[in-house]
């Protein structure tokens, strides 16, 4: 896949990596509004979070690069783990039990559909002109 256009983070989110992942499955690779569409009946508060860097992502196609929100797709999406809080409360048999308290870095990339077609048929032409370069050398 090519990189995305358009970019919005969320750093330091307070969810675990593992559990965001799940939700960004389900958007992944979709139009923009079905994107929103699935992540706005989704109540998990991953689902919420991603939401809300997803319009971020959306705003700044819109005003900062001039790109028509019809024509977005989510042509990137990730996250990262951040930093560990670590704690602990006493277990049984008065032994320690750990805490961790995760935290993520959540991104979200948005493209044209245009600006792919067009990388698309450019990458396509380039490879015509080389095979014909390596045909041409073979005779």
């Amino acid at each position: 896949m090519e990189k995305a256009q358009v970019y919005a983070k969320h750093k330091r989110a307070r969810v675990s990596p593992k559990k965001v992942a799940i939700v960004m499955d389900m958007v992944r690779a979709k139009p923009l509004e079905e994107a929103k569409m699935l992540l706005s009946f989704d109540s998990t508060k991953a689902a919420k979070m991603l939401l809300k860097v997803v319009k971020s992502a959306e705003a700044n196609a819109v005003n900062n690069n001039n790109l028509k929100s019809e024509d977005l797709y989510v042509s990137e999406i990730y996250v990262d783990p951040g930093k560990m809080q670590k704690g602990g409360r006493a277990g049984s048999k008065g032994r320690y039990d750990p805490l961790f308290k995760r935290y993520s870095h959540l991104t979200v990339g948005l493209s044209s559909k245009e600006i792919a077609k067009v990388a698309k048929e450019d990458k396509v032409a380039k490879e015509d002109k080389k095979s014909k370069k390596v045909s041409k050398g073979e005779k």
